[in-house]
């Protein structure tokens, strides 16, 4: 193989493969000499990519781990695997997953052939997902397109539906994306109201960037970064209530199944915690948070989630007890369980 880009593509490729290659193994792949193959491993090292050798009778190359994140090639299915399982994260805002996870998918897709993009459309329609929250979802082609525009600093139009239906279009100078664990929103200047916003990005539709470039604003001097101006203006949008919830499971297990959004849960004992903090969101989606942490708890606070939840509860228990439903299960063990 004298082509030596091709070369060092397909060297990396086999070295991407997590084990030790030997020297001569990798020139009888390659087709040249061994000398070749130090050469093009010094190559590769000036590039960033950390190999690392050792000698002997058994030694050869290998891919290490860097100081730094270098550029890898995938296969077919390797492609195909990364997007999908992120395009199945972005389109439901699954809690840790953030703007990063969302710029990753915008670049995978913008360079995935089209033999692998329909490849990863059709898996996408054929999978049911269980959705979260609200169980609102975002198509991942309206994320990335936010994302490449945030990137890109180009103004972005899309048309949007206000929460009591209004249907507008919008101009727009995209600043950041913000996960909240169970919705996107889009901060962004709206230009033709000469001010800032934030966008739901489940009532976003048909999102175009124009091309246009622009210089980032900075936002309100008040506001900090995207994140805190989000909070803000949630704030103002939404009357806030404070929650105050007692939980009888230990702090550990309640924190690692609680969204972080609702705040810090605080222990008291140990096989019993409190939540004490103020919510914007609503009230339905508070109370189905709470049925779905699995362990008994106590609400203090406020009476509006607790009329919610006694609602709820009655409810459930009526469609538990009818008498054309199905002969009822034996009874599940109580307390902390895993998955089942």
């Amino acid at each position: 193989m004298t082509d030596t880009p091709a070369r060092l593509l397909n060297l990396l490729s086999l070295l991407q493969t997590p084990r030790e290659w030997p020297g001569s193994e990798l020139a009888e792949r390659l087709g040249v000499t061994p000398r070749t193959i130090r050469r093009d491993i010094g190559r590769l090292r000036d590039l960033g990519y950390p190999v690392e050798a050792t000698r002997g009778s058994i030694g050869g190359y290998r891919l290490v781990a860097g100081s730094a994140m270098p550029p890898l090639l995938l296969d077919d299915e390797e492609a195909v695997a990364i997007a999908v399982g992120l395009r199945a994260g972005a389109g439901h805002a699954i809690e840790g997953v953030d703007e990063a996870s969302v710029r990753a998918l915008a670049k995978l897709e913008q360079v995935l052939p089209a033999r692998l993009r329909r490849r990863v459309s059709t898996l996408q329609r054929a999978t049911v997902p269980l959705t979260r929250g609200d169980g609102s979802t975002i198509d991942p082609r309206t994320l990335t397109a936010i994302a490449s525009a945030v990137t890109g600093r180009e103004r972005l139009r899309f048309a949007y539906r206000s929460g009591d239906g209004t249907a507008s279009r919008r101009q727009t100078e995209p600043y950041r994306l913000v996960s909240t664990g169970s919705r996107w929103y889009l901060v962004a200047y709206d230009m033709d109201r000469e001010d800032w916003r934030t966008f739901r990005v489940d009532r976003v539709s048909e999102p175009f960037a124009t091309g246009s470039r622009f210089t980032p604003r900075d936002l309100p001097a008040e506001s900090g970064d995207a994140a805190e101006f989000f909070a803000r203006s949630m704030s103002r949008a939404q009357p806030e209530f404070h929650l105050d919830v007692t939980f009888r499971a230990p702090a550990g297990f309640v924190a690692a199944r609680l969204p972080s959004i609702l705040g810090t849960v605080e222990p008291t004992g140990e096989q019993s915690c409190r939540l004490r903090a103020a919510s914007s969101d609503s009230l339905e989606w508070v109370a189905l948070r709470l049925a779905l942490l699995d362990c008994e708890f106590e609400v203090h606070g406020p009476a509006r989630l607790v009329e919610h939840l006694r609602d709820l509860g009655a409810r459930l228990t009526r469609a538990a007890s009818s008498p054309s439903g199905p002969a009822a299960a034996p009874p599940a063990a109580t307390g902390p369980r895993g998955n089942e």
